[in-house]
């Protein structure tokens, strides 16, 4: 996801920041990129298994919330020293993640539980793990260190400090892909976008929900732009581009209503950012029951 934005939104200029630990970013990047390749595949497979299903209520779940399930968390913090700057992010922060995660997936009927949390200090991995697709320090790392199932998650903060990854506030891998590739399962997201983090505009935990979203089947809004299917969603209105800061009254698609600023799943800041559609949490439990064993 990409959103650019400006200094002078905030009202700030670099003497006002003075030497505070910030980090100013001119865009922001989801590293969840799709083919349409990719897609096409994903949803053929993903019809067909809720046409085969054998419980009916799968295809058809409501769009609240019938049940609940608590899933587990295994979060990898990856530093390049012991200290902050460098990654070193604190269990009291982590916790106020999972605390926000929490709260934006209540009316999914989703919790989640840190069940585990462990700091490694490795440089390379800490500065060059990306999404390019064989990147040898996010296989080496996910290998050494990615626990349990496909509905278990893993979280991975590192610092995308590479050329591959610089940019960067985070991946996701999605359900369909789980039993091709179990040891790439899970998300991967930049550490000063944790509440309390010093990424500016996205330090409020939401990048974490964001890329969740991916892992739990969701695409982005924007996906598909005005024609098509899009996003896959029937009650998330067509998006042309991404969203930028907190557009108020955006609307690229004409026709299809307002642009959906607010949804967890566009490129909003994360003050913006405040909900998920009754579509897609209908999405996301017909997707972690068929690719995850989730039952919900």
């Amino acid at each position: 996801m990409r959103l650019f934005f400006l200094l002078a939104t905030f009202g700030l200029t670099l003497g006002a920041l003075g030497a505070a630990n910030v980090t100013l970013t001119s865009g922001r990047t989801c590293g969840t990129v799709l083919t349409e390749e990719f897609i096409s595949l994903a949803e053929t497979n993903f019809a067909s298994k809720l046409e085969s299903d054998p419980e009916p209520q799968a295809k058809n779940s409501g769009n609240g919330t019938s049940g609940s399930v608590t899933l587990d968390v295994y979060w990898h913090v990856i530093a390049a020293d012991k200290t902050k700057k460098k990654g070193y992010i604190p269990k009291s922060q982590v916790s106020r993640n999972i605390h926000a995660i929490n709260k934006h997936y209540a009316k999914s009927g989703i919790s989640f539980k840190l069940v585990s949390l462990e700091h490694t200090i490795n440089r390379k991995w800490f500065n060059n793990v990306a999404n390019t697709g064989n990147n040898t320090e996010q296989n080496e790392m996910k290998k050494q260190l990615r626990k349990g199932g496909p509905a278990d998650i893993n979280v991975y903060t590192v610092g995308f400090n590479s050329d591959e990854g610089d940019g960067s506030l985070g991946y996701a891998t999605f359900p369909s892909t789980y039993t091709s590739d179990p040891q790439d399962d899970g998300v991967v997201i930049l550490f000063s976008t944790v509440p309390g983090g010093f990424t500016m505009g996205y330090n409020e935990g939401k990048t974490l929900t964001h890329e969740l979203g991916h892992w739990l089947g969701l695409y982005h809004t924007f996906q598909g732009g005005c024609e098509g299917s899009g996003d896959f969603v029937s009650d998330t209105p067509p998006e042309s581009v991404p969203g930028t800061g907190c557009a108020y009254g955006r609307d690229t698609c004409p026709g299809g209503g307002k642009d959906p600023i607010h949804n967890f799943m566009d490129y909003s800041l994360d003050s913006c950012m405040n909900e998920f559609t009754p579509g897609q949490i209908k999405r996301i439990k017909q997707q972690i029951r068929l690719y995850r064993g989730i039952k919900l």
